[in-house]
């Protein structure tokens, strides 16, 4: 018997009311005409798992299929799936949920974060990372999602900076043998270097407002600088960025990007982004009233 609502998604997490994900699936669903509805779900901090189980069981208004999963949720995300994608289990975070039968194996767990993040910097913003030099600033989900697909871009060296030092260390190690021929290394923020070709960051501190974690030394000249944040909590670190002599980009386009591999992985439709990323770019620049 097939049901008469269409399949439902939505973004998890906590906070979850400024997502742009619900506007993206929709444009997503219309342009490839896919029957379903995305929306948000607020996970209360101590309460992820049975929220998006609950979210998952709910049929009254059809079948849920999937989810996002945004901050701070995309370790726990990965625990709850019986099955993780490659790339999953190598970040050990997930940002994608899809909800197979348990007589399929049980939910699968992905992270298009990297994916999303590379196709955004190479097709969109026109960088090229084979050869560049590249410091990922940040060891937590977002970084960890990241950090596969830069290395298989093949940079010429990859530096993970965070505060944390062990837990870039413990980064760097899971995904050592991906380097071939790239130099990928952990340090401490003070000690990331000089002039990088792309600076990516996917710390907290844009969006906890706090000062951007290293030295203005970091930025080669006309470097691309990249905040996985957009809207205000970005404002900061493009500033800086500009204020010496780099390309500021916003996560605008990764959040397109990696949206779109979540569909794929949900749908078996690839959409098209570049439409989808300057409309939600002309949404967000409009007067709100």
């Amino acid at each position: 018997m097939t049901s008469a609502f269409p399949d439902r998604y939505a973004v998890a997490g906590n906070p979850v009311e400024h997502s742009q994900s619900p506007f993206i699936h929709a444009e997503f669903a219309r342009q490839t005409g896919q029957s379903l509805t995305y929306g948000r779900l607020l996970c209360p901090l101590d309460r992820f798992a049975a929220t998006v189980r609950a979210f998952a069981a709910d049929a009254s208004a059809g079948t849920a299929r999937g989810c996002n999963v945004t901050v701070p949720f995309k370790f726990e995300a990965f625990a709850l799936a019986g099955r993780r994608t490659p790339r999953a289990q190598r970040a050990e975070a997930a940002n994608t949920l899809r909800f197979d039968p348990q007589a399929e194996g049980g939910w699968l767990a992905d992270n298009t974060d990297g994916v999303g993040l590379v196709r955004d910097i190479e097709r969109n913003a026109g960088v090229t990372l084979a050869g560049a030099r590249v410091l990922l600033i940040g060891a937590g989900g977002a970084a960890a999602g990241a950090l596969g697909p830069l290395l298989e871009a093949r940079p010429a060296e990859l530096v993970v900076a965070n505060r944390t030092v062990g837990r870039a260390d413990a980064l760097v190690a899971r995904h050592a043998d991906l380097a071939d021929g790239t130099a990928l290394r952990a340090c401490a923020p003070h000690e990331a270097g000089e002039a990088f070709d792309v600076v990516i960051n996917a710390s907290a501190s844009s969006l906890q407002g706090a000062e951007v974690p290293v030295g203005a030394a970091v930025l080669a000249p006309g470097a691309l600088a990249l905040d996985m944040m957009y809207g205000p909590a970005a404002r900061g670190f493009l500033a800086w960025a500009e204020a010496h002599g780099a390309r500021g980009r916003d996560g605008l386009g990764m959040l397109v990007e990696q949206a779109a591999e979540a569909f794929f992985v949900w749908r078996g439709v690839r959409p098209e982004t570049a439409p989808v990323l300057a409309a939600l770019r002309a949404r967000l620049a409009a007067p709100q009233h």
